[in-house]
């Protein structure tokens, strides 16, 4: 459900509430924008909950900074306000991986498509691996496609870090193996044709993919166990 409350320079309209952040929607300077508030915990003290919540917010925006340079394309960051924890960005026009994949082969979504989606988003991913940044939650949901250029876009980089180890690449990797394997089964091999793009994108793919079977066999191990 909706609400609307009054931000710096609009309305805020609530979009969406997760376990740690709240976002709305608002304009910044007269453009349409995200607002990201992460909201206190009340069960941690209150000195350490502000210090830990700001340094996830610093830590989301420079990820993000850091991802642009790297030649992904992220929404473009407006401000970082460390009074109400908050992060205003670019609203990015289009549609989640996640809604496109879900209409593939009920409303015309075409195989072409398709596979230019998994390339960009093998390619985007090998550029973030390379320069040592770990996505964290990578998800179809956090994978937008605009509008008027037909371009990935990776929004939520709130669980981000750096790293430069092949397990943390690998387990970023089957976190979105297995958001494919349980939600878009109808769209075959589309996790083969990311990996081909990454292979393509990434020197250091072939420590990485190694580490990646393992890290599956580790996930099929605990299925089994329960």
């Amino acid at each position: 459900m909706e609400t609307t409350a009054s931000g710096k320079d609009g309305s805020l309209t609530l979009l969406k509430q997760g376990a740690e952040a709240r976002v709305f929607e608002s304009t910044f300077v007269g453009r349409r924008s995200i607002v990201k508030e992460r909201f206190s915990k009340k069960y941690r003290h209150p000195s350490l909950d502000s210090k830990l919540t700001l340094k996830r917010l610093n830590a989301e925006a420079r990820c993000m900074t850091k991802a642009r340079r790297l030649g992904v394309r992220t929404p473009v960051l407006y401000a970082v306000d460390p009074v109400s924890n908050t992060l205003t960005f670019e609203y990015v026009e289009g549609p989640s991986i996640k809604d496109i994949f879900l209409d593939f082969g009920s409303t015309g979504v075409v195989e072409e498509r398709m596979n230019d989606i998994a390339v960009q988003i093998g390619d985007a991913i090998g550029k973030l691996h390379d320069g040592g940044l770990i996505h964290g939650d990578l998800t179809t949901s956090n994978l937008l496609l605009q509008n008027h250029n037909n371009q990935l876009v990776l929004i939520d980089f709130g669980l981000s870090f750096i790293s430069t180890l092949p397990e943390d690449k690998a387990v970023d990797l089957y976190v979105l193996e297995r958001a494919l394997l349980s939600m878009h089964s109808s769209c075959g091999n589309v996790m083969d044709q990311i990996l081909a793009a990454y292979r393509k994108s990434s020197k250091q793919w072939s420590s990485t993919l190694n580490k990646l079977a393992q890290v599956r066999q580790r996930g099929r191990k605990r299925t089994m166990v329960g």
